[in-house]
């Protein structure tokens, strides 16, 4: 694993930064990534969860890090102690159904509070040196969004919620906890978010609907609300300045700073990206880390505010990741709405174009590296500059239901498209015009893949009718084909042509004779789920693969052996690819991560 792109914006508070000043943690898919603060690269993975993680917690000492996820309905989600020290798992806690909305500490690292989801929607509290539950009760008639402990006090939860909000005391002697509502008065109000502030003695909620309440810990009475105008789609977090004011995060990208007192608004700042959904803030009391829902994260001064964009990742499923021919230095992914090129060294956003509403299922770079050609779910073709950004030409309706695979030919002017429909088309691409020069209708379901022969004489297609047809581009009529009870899902050629490679939904990788179309050799792909994608190294001693089965591995071409697995991804693999210089595989997921992996030396080229 060299270094990986990618975190969970969804999760509240899913960046913590350690107390080693070095340090810091955040999710993304079912895994932990503990990194580096200066060097992105220097990285390790916890992993342990299922499923994707919801919500997660540092122990005040620093010592314990809880995670929750989510699982399917009717199954129970886990909670996870982790020690921060040896990064291993100290408890693995179950009891919750489906989902853990939120996990809280007390300040002596002695309890750990935890609410479920909305269909279990109890609080439970555990002892971490047991690994116990101690007890638990049903959190309120409805749904509860998050806990806290009080600062100094380990028997006083506070939990709030849905027009609900509950200070409970902990009598570990009758192993119970009793609940007392807060008094609100006629407010009725959703909470996102509770902070209790240093002396334990009032309480701050944050509101879905822009407000923050204030109500004395003590007496359980509503305090005070604020601000007078609201603040646009709600209140996602709270933490506080150096200088003791309130510091909010809010769901429009907003982040202002509050007097704690009157809760009028001092001054703010507007970030882009979605809603501010974590704010960790820096040892040096100069500044602090933001997060926001689209998965950008910023670093901003406390001092006027100032935000400076830190770094970015997709932020849903990614359909395809290319490089151009020959150069290692940067490649391009794509995913739901947007392309992004990437730089492979310093993992930095390069360029983004985007195209709202759209999805774009697949890229490529022209044979000259002057344009980024794309398939639309439109069914458009759009080529756009790779330094730029701007569009060079549109192809309109290249394929019914969307374009689902693309491949440039090598001598620069023609250009393959596959649609949903399965019609393979062939265009002339020139400086004034876009021309088809073939289309061939064959396949009966979707066009997943084509691959070009280095002589351009032919080309393969791979579909998921359980079809790859070996296609004449002079002709434009079938040369061979082969099948087997599969989809496909990829096909490339060998560098020396003499072979195919395919692979599909039956898990088998298969080996076939370009010349009649017999199947070689087949070995199993995977023991567990799909296959979803394959590249082979320039010199063809060996090929990668990935799937359902979130792994990435290297196998031997010539011995069928698979010589190396990578574990790193939390959802499905999409695609993989072999950089041209043979130093590193980049592979992408479901979860919108990119990872990048150094091959083992003993294949890697010199």
């Amino acid at each position: 694993m060299n270094a990986v792109i990618g975190f969970a914006g969804s999760v509240v508070d899913g960046i913590i930064l350690l107390p080693d000043n070095r340090s810091m943690v955040f999710a993304l898919g079912s895994t932990i990534v503990k990194r580096d603060i200066v060097d992105p690269k220097n990285q390790q993975f916890l992993q342990g969860h299922s499923d994707r993680i919801t919500c997660m917690s540092l122990s005040p000492s620093g010592r314990y890090l809880a995670s929750g996820q989510v699982t399917h309905l009717g199954f129970q989600a886990d909670v996870i102690v982790w020690d921060m020290d040896s990064l291993e798992i100290v408890h693995r806690l179950r009891l919750h159904k489906v989902r853990v909305e939120a996990v809280a500490f007390s300040h002596n690292d002695k309890w750990l509070a935890s609410i479920g989801g909305e269909d279990d929607n109890s609080l439970v509290v555990w002892n971490l040196e047991t690994g116990k539950a101690v007890c638990g009760s049903p959190a309120a008639n409805d749904a509860v969004h998050d806990v806290r402990f009080a600062r100094h006090n380990e028997f006083v939860i506070i939990t709030a919620g849905k027009v609900n909000m509950r200070v409970w005391d902990f009598d570990l002697a009758n192993r119970k906890v009793r609940p007392t509502d807060c008094n609100l008065g006629k407010l009725q109000r959703t909470v996102n978010y509770i902070y209790v502030d240093e002396n334990d003695e009032y309480i701050y909620a944050g509101t879905a609907t822009g407000d923050i309440l204030k109500v004395n810990l003590k007496t359980k009475l509503f305090k005070h609300i604020g601000p007078k105008t609201r603040i646009p789609q709600g209140v996602i977090c709270i933490d506080r300045t150096p200088d003791g004011q309130l510091l909010v995060g809010s769901g429009d990208g907003t982040i202002a700073v509050m007097d704690p007192e009157t809760l009028k608004i001092t001054r703010s700042t507007k970030i882009e990206g979605g809603g501010v959904t974590c704010i960790a803030p820096h040892v040096s009391k100069q500044l602090f880390f933001v997060s926001t829902s689209l998965c950008s994260t910023y670093v901003v001064k406390y001092d006027g505010l100032q935000a400076e964009l830190r770094s970015t990742c997709h932020n849903t499923k990614i359909h395809d990741v290319v490089y151009p021919v020959g150069y290692s230095e940067l490649f391009a992914t794509s995913s739901k709405q947007d392309i992004r090129v990437w730089n492979a060294r310093s993992c930095a956003e390069l360029l983004r174009i985007q195209i709202p509403n759209l999805e774009c299922d697949c890229i490529t770079f022209a044979r000259d590296g002057r344009a980024i050609v794309s398939g639309w779910s439109d069914g458009k073709i759009r080529a756009f500059g790779p330094q730029s950004g701007k569009l060079l030409y549109v192809i309109n309706d290249a394929h019914v239901g969307g374009v689902t695979a693309i491949a440039c030919a090598n001598d620069g002017e023609k250009l393959i498209s596959g649609g949903f429909d399965g019609s393979v088309r062939v265009w002339r691409i020139t400086a004034e015009s876009r021309v088809m020069l073939g289309s061939m209708k064959e396949h009966k379901a979707t066009v997943n893949c084509i691959k070009v022969r280095g002589n351009d004489m032919e080309f393969v297609s791979a579909s998921s009718d359980g079809s790859c047809i070996i296609w004449d581009m002079r002709r434009f009529a079938r040369n061979n084909s082969l099948f087997a009870s599969t989809f496909f899902k990829a096909v490339l050629y060998h560098p020396d042509e003499s072979q195919l490679l395919t692979t599909g939904t039956d898990r088998k990788i298969t080996n076939w004779d370009a010349y009649d179309g017999s199947a070689i050799r087949i070995v199993d792909g995977s023991t567990a789920a799909e296959v979803n994608t394959l590249d082979i190294s320039g010199g063809g001693e060996f090929f990668v693969s990935g799937g359902g089965d979130k792994l990435v591995k290297l196998w031997h071409y010539d011995e069928g052996q698979c010589q190396a697995v990578g574990i790193g991804h939390s959802g499905t693999v999409t695609k993989v690819v072999v950089s041209p210089d043979q130093r590193n595989v980049v592979s992408v997921g479901d979860e919108g991560a990119i990872l990048i992996w150094n091959i083992p030396e003993r294949f890697a080229s010199t």
